[in-house]
């Protein structure tokens, strides 16, 4: 899907009882989903006065909201079946395995339901976004 920043908005949603780094860990992860998924997210590189080039950003605001782990899941499930949604769901999982490889093996043996989530990342239109996340509160 082809980002439009008049029509469409992103949002992180962390588990709030999660420790600071891995919360940081989990909207990193997310981010970087987003860049490799969703085109043209993310700007062209820009160049200072100065020539120092400044690799290219979000090109819209990306709000990091927190909720409890079971909203998180909740909000997954309800969610997987909404028209246009992209999810990016971040498991617990992925944050206990020290290799990809045994990520892949663990995460291809288990039910998404019995994964509890650290992050979500959610895009869609704006109008979908908000209804669906709007009553979060922001990550502070």
């Amino acid at each position: 899907m082809k980002f439009d920043w008049e029509k469409h908005k992103s949002v992180i949603i962390v588990d709030e009882n999660l420790p600071l780094g891995l919360a940081m860990n989990a909207v990193s992860v997310i981010g970087v989903s987003f860049g490799r998924i969703i085109e043209d997210i993310v700007g062209h590189d820009v160049s200072s006065l100065d020539d120092i080039i400044y690799p290219g950003v979000v090109k819209s605001p990306l709000p990091i909201l927190k909720a409890s782990q079971l909203s998180l899941n909740e909000m997954q499930h309800s969610l997987t079946q909404a028209e246009g949604m992209i999810l990016m769901p971040f498991s617990s999982l992925a944050q206990s395995c020290k290799t990809y490889k045994e990520y892949e093996e663990k995460l291809s043996k288990s039910n998404s339901q019995d994964l509890p989530l650290s992050g979500l990342g959610v895009f869609g239109s704006k109008k979908q976004v908000n209804k669906s996340t709007g009553s979060l509160p922001l990550y502070k």
